[in-house]
């Protein structure tokens, strides 16, 4: 199930973490046990062998593991263990960057407390303000929202944050970017002093983990070598093309291999996305696009059809490139590089979920070659020319 699988070499700092080797051992609730089984997890994955016990038993974690190892389900049930579901009174908040991150994490605890009668609300913007306040009011266990309209409904006064216990902070390098930091302080300064923070990330930076020791009490670390991050069951590739306008040509030599399960291809703007959709359905190819300047509406309805595999091949900005997790794709292009390493790994690792074989393609220009190069010496990984034929490295 992980692509972990094994022993991998987690690093630890701080307390000695317990190897919990299977769920019935790790003293969950019955009806949230059902749930985990329910959702077809039958063995832990190595981040949810290290990092369950020390969430449920309270202490503040550090956790940062792959992409598609199993983070998101790790502090789902952590946080589902942990709510009083006779107490309708938000206990738990979990922050995420993207309005579509916040909802898949909601629909991941709803699932995994089917059987525990737990209210789970998704809190984002873009969505009816009125619609939040009259669900808030009644009340919820769990709030998974983006930190913009949690602060609105916190400020309203509809999300009540004195009897929270635990904070989750998703792709934490990210929240606690400049774009988000102050928002993250503010709903923060509103918690009970005594709220247990959790968080997580596949890439944490040092700056980050510096700035955890402003708000988290002797936490846990369970922190991957960065040499390890990149996914082993990854294929990455490079395609040399000389000029910006021949990328466009290559896209579309590759387009049969595309559609042969699902692909997502990131550019680095909303205006290239614009610009590449619009391009690819003149020449007659079907694509769908999302990025962050389109309507919630949208965006949902875009994002349910490639879900459902209504449509194969997802043009989109990095909005995507964290935690969103399609189990059917395994092919990511990279039509721009990314602008930092971090999101490198982030982009690729929509590929591959939960141990399956992925292929990932690098559009590099010839002054990309040297950020290329110095993702590969980051991560201590390879990425080779792609030989001709593609297809049959998909197989």
């Amino acid at each position: 199930m992980s692509a972990i699988q094994g022993e991998p070499s987690l690093e630890f700092q701080g307390s000695k973490v317990e190897l919990c080797p299977t769920f019935e051992k790790m003293g969950l609730r019955d009806e949230l046990l059902r749930g985990i089984f329910a959702y077809d997890f039958k063995k832990p994955s190595a981040i949810q062998q290290r990092a369950i016990a020390p969430i449920i038993t309270g202490r503040d974690v550090i956790a940062q593991a792959q992409s598609g190892t199993g983070k998101t389900a790790t502090f789902s049930i952590g946080v589902l263990q942990l709510v009083d579901t006779s107490v309708r009174e938000t206990q738990a908040l979990i922050l995420s960057p993207t309005r579509e991150l916040a909802q898949q994490i909601q629909k991941v605890c709803l699932s995994l407390g089917s059987y525990m009668s737990v209210g789970v609300r998704g809190v984002v913007g873009g969505k009816s303000v009125g619609e939040d306040i009259r669900a808030l009011e009644q009340g919820v266990q769990v709030v998974s929202g983006t930190p913009g309209r949690v602060f609105d409904m916190i400020s309203r006064n509809v999300l009540r944050t004195r009897n929270i216990k635990m904070l989750v902070l998703d792709e934490a390098d990210e929240m606690l970017n400049q774009g988000f930091k102050e928002q993250i302080y503010d709903i923060y300064r509103f918690l009970p002093p005594a709220t247990q923070i959790v968080v997580v990330s596949a890439t944490l930076t040092q700056d980050v983990l510096d700035m955890t020791r402003k708000f988290m009490t002797d936490p846990i670390r369970i922190l991957v070598k960065r040499d390890e991050l990149t996914l082993e069951g990854i294929k990455q590739f490079f395609v040399a093309v000389e000029k910006e306008e021949w990328k466009f040509d290559t896209l579309c030599d590759l387009y049969d291999t595309l559609v042969i399960t699902q692909a997502v291809i990131f550019c680095n703007t909303k205006r290239k996305v614009d610009w590449l959709t619009d391009k690819m359905r003149k020449s007659n190819f079907t694509v769908s696009s999302m990025h962050g300047e389109m309507p919630q509406k949208e965006r949902e309805q875009i994002m349910e059809q490639f879900r459902n595999a209504e449509t194969r091949v997802l043009i989109t900005t990095d909005l995507w490139a964290r935690g969103i997790d399609v189990q059917q794709v395994s092919l990511v292009i990279n039509y721009d590089l990314p602008n930092n390493r971090e999101l490198y790994i982030h982009r690729i690792g929509r590929s591959g979920r939960f141990g399956r074989k992925g292929v990932a393609i690098n559009f590099v220009k010839s002054d990309d070659i040297k950020i290329l190069r110095d993702i590969e010496q980051f991560y201590a990984t390879q990425i080779d020319e792609m030989p001709v034929s593609v297809t049959d490295l998909m197989s």
